[in-house]
């Protein structure tokens, strides 16, 4: 089953946060997961994955902290970015994820809830290709 099957023509610009109708998963996602096995990586092994999110003020990024924690993460609330001095980042970690779709789906909905109901913006993730 091809991953990047859609049924728009092949003219029409895709939108990168739609989901694939075969896996379900966002197609941002799985350009991520290609750039990743084209260098290489056995997405069935664990490795160390990064997620980032965006809140207006220290207080929602430290409780999206506290959410992504109880979901296993390790978390860290940085300082405001230079670029964005009214953000603040929040980076969220695991050393032992598996990127197959069915968890990409699951660690994406989980941030993509945490930055929505703590008025943030989950930004993306990042993997290494070694595990």
């Amino acid at each position: 089953m091809p991953w990047f099957s859609r049924k728009k023509s092949d003219d029409e610009p895709v939108d990168l946060n739609d989901r694939s109708p075969q896996l379900g998963i966002k197609y941002k996602d799985l350009q991520i997961l290609g750039m990743l096995m084209a260098a290489g990586a056995d997405i069935r092994q664990a490795r160390h994955a990064l997620y980032y999110l965006y809140f207006s003020t220290p207080e929602a990024a430290e409780a999206g902290a506290n959410a992504a924690r109880a979901a296993g993460y390790t978390c860290n609330v940085g300082e405001p970015i230079p670029e964005r001095p009214d953000l603040w980042m929040l980076t969220c970690e695991r050393p032992d994820v598996v990127l197959e779709p069915t968890n990409v789906i699951t660690a994406d909905d989980l941030f993509q809830g945490i930055a929505d109901r703590h008025g943030g913006e989950f930004d993306g993730w990042e993997a290494s290709a070694q595990p």
